[in-house]
């Protein structure tokens, strides 16, 4: 774990209040979240998994020039980073570092990612979310009574959320995560503007939006990765 430094200053208050609306939702599905902290290059990427999407999302957020030296690398609540961001100023008062869920010790790789053919626009995505979220309800709201079950609800999830996007091997849970955290850009937009771009690495699979990223580990066992485990706070 590097050691901590006592804040860090965005480049402007936009992007700090990028970051709080990412923490925000990353709250809204784990109020105990914890969240892993890099900076390099001018930049603070910051990293969570929200429950039952089975992504990890990234949020990257610029940083006042020298504020990124040296580089920093530990584990945070996600709830008291999210009090630390002051948004007057942009700046980010980092709190105490907390032992690191197992996710945090393995992420996607730095580099050597490659571009991926064939994904959808953001507004195809939002369609295809919609209406797998429209499928859920309908398919539940047939089943008998006594299948109401949290297993038979957990196997519909999987079986719909699974399913992967124009065969590109994207699962459509990465398209409903990036939805969810606010990376899709809203309806409309042009792609010029904020175009979404699918990436690989190895096992992994990245969508990117001016927004923030959601990577999926398509693979198994470390072996297979291409990255070292990394410490964490």
């Amino acid at each position: 774990m590097t050691a901590p430094t006592a804040s860090l200053q965005c480049a402007d208050v936009r992007e700090a209040a990028g970051l709080a609306a990412f923490l925000t939702r990353l709250l809204h599905y784990d109020r105990a979240a914890a969240v892993r902290l890099q900076s390099g290059g001018g930049a603070l990427a910051v990293f969570g998994r929200p429950p039952s999407f089975e992504v990890i999302a990234v949020r990257t957020a610029l940083l006042r020039d020298g504020d990124a030296a040296p580089p920093l690398d530990l584990t945070v609540s996600a709830g008291e980073l999210l009090d630390g961001i002051d948004d007057t100023d942009g700046r980010l008062a980092l709190p105490a570092p907390v032992t690191g869920p197992p996710w945090s010790g393995v992420l996607p790789p730095r580099g050597g990612w490659q571009e991926v053919p064939g994904l959808p626009g953001a507004d195809a995505l939002g369609r295809a979310v919609a209406a797998a979220v429209a499928e859920f309800r309908g398919r539940d709201e047939q089943l008998p009574q006594e299948r109401r079950t949290r297993a038979e609800r957990d196997r519909l999830g999987r079986e719909i959320w699974s399913r992967t996007i124009a065969g590109t091997g994207l699962p459509l849970r990465a398209a409903h995560a990036a939805q969810s955290l606010g990376f899709l850009p809203p309806p409309g937009l042009l792609s010029r503007e904020a175009p979404v771009t699918l990436l690989v690495a190895g096992p992994w699979l990245r969508l990117r939006t001016p927004f923030g990223s959601v990577a999926v580990r398509t693979g198994t066992g470390l072996g297979e990765l291409g990255v070292t485990p990394l410490r964490h706070g």
